[in-house]
């Protein structure tokens, strides 16, 4: 019998009977705003800021509310099963972790606590290139669980061939290339702090790390910092890169290869003709393009282009499990979760993410059994109308 994620609620009802509460709201929404009140200025706007004046984060939200789900009646939902297989790869419920950088700004275990909880719930962690913690120590938290790791393609061609090696000598066995960020959008609340963590070497662990990289320092890491932050922001990213260069990716990782960052059925179909296996359809939750369609609004245009032929996945302000039974109506087979999990970390550590992941699979098991499906494979576009 597969596992019943909406148990959850039971458990938390029967723990009350001793007078316990949850240590965080069940009602994920409300995690933004004790992180206000928690982190420093710089630490939380970085988090939860994004590009503009928020407006593209602002209709990922709009996008999301604005379709409705309809109830289907008297179907059996008793027996409910959320797995999914993705990638090749076969997952508890449709849910990963997305990439986010620099953990430790918001708490101390940082990447560590948010793999571990989603080894211990079975759902995918994603490793940010700019996490605060090596990818090795971060793989060895997890186990044998299933992790993913998120490139950030830099302008130094071997750093980027060293990173690929090392992902997959660690386990890591879905490349994740986000595409979005070949510069760092205009983003006013960390210009108006001046907050840039990379500068102080934080979220540059994985560089810091890189035997290629090192080679290009004159000094090791620990004797100049200061030269070995100013090769990380010269190479970081790279503007550059064009269609036919994720050749070079084909070529140096033999898994399967995700592009993130795609709203555009055309760019979903030059990625198939690339020979990627899959795309995120997503906006950096807002932080790269200011005024840009907003992800759901665009899902289901790349998921008739491309759906039948390559893996859809969506990311991009997705905050409850009514969102997580939208995107799948609108095409996704599984979706990336971001800055709840954050919150929850900065709040409350490694039970803050597992928190986050229970109540987001717990209210989407309930959505998809109230709405009539016992499985995620039978929701689709009817199951929704737009207001």
């Amino acid at each position: 019998m597969a596992k019943h994620w909406a148990d959850f609620q039971y458990e938390i009802y029967l723990n009350g009977l001793t007078g316990a509460v949850p240590r965080l709201p069940t009602d994920l929404s409300r995690l933004e705003e004790l992180v206000e009140r928690r982190l420093g200025p710089g630490p939380v706007g970085y988090v939860a800021g994004s590009a503009g004046d928020g407006s593209t984060a602002r209709a990922n939200r709009a996008a999301l509310e604005r379709r409705a789900i309809v109830p289907r009646m008297l179907r059996d939902v008793r027996e409910r099963d959320l797995s999914v297989e993705v990638l090749g790869r076969a997952l508890p419920a449709p849910l990963a972790l997305a990439p986010v950088g620099v953990l430790s700004i918001t708490h101390p275990d940082a990447e560590p606590a948010a793999a571990r909880a989603a080894a211990a719930q079975g759902v995918p962690y994603v490793l940010s290139s700019a996490s605060s913690t090596p990818m090795e120590e971060v793989a060895e938290a997890m186990g044998e669980a299933e992790r993913w790791f998120q490139l950030y393609w830099s302008k130094d061609q071997e750093v980027t061939r060293s990173f690929l090696d090392r992902a997959k000598a660690a386990g890591y066995s879905v490349l994740v290339v986000t595409l979005d960020t070949p510069l760092l959008a205009w983003r006013p609340r960390d210009l108006d702090q001046a907050y840039l963590p990379f500068l102080h070497g934080v979220g540059t662990a994985n560089y810091f790390s890189d035997p290629v990289f090192q080679a290009g320092l004159a000094k090791p890491v620990h004797e100049d910092p200061d030269a070995a932050v100013l090769r990380f922001v010269s190479l970081f990213a790279d503007p550059g890169k064009t269609w036919p260069d994720l050749g070079f990716l084909r070529d140096n990782w033999d898994g399967p290869i995700v592009l993130k960052g795609v709203l555009h059925p055309d760019d979903a179909r030059l990625a198939l003709d690339a020979g990627m296996d899959g795309v995120v359809v997503s906006n950096h939750g807002g932080r790269q393009v200011a005024g840009s369609v907003a992800a759901a609004d665009a899902l289901p245009r790349v998921a008739e282009a491309v759906g039948d032929r390559m893996t859809v996945l969506f990311d991009s302000g997705v905050r409850t499990g009514d969102d997580m039974f939208k995107a799948l109506a609108l095409g996704a087979e599984a979706v990336l979760v971001g800055r709840p999990y954050v919150y929850g970390l900065a709040l409350d550590g490694q039970a803050g993410v597992e928190h986050v992941i229970r109540c987001l699979l717990a209210e989407f098991d309930l959505t998809l059994a109230l709405s009539g499906h016992a499985r995620p494979g039978t929701v689709g576009a009817g199951d929704l109308v737009e207001g």
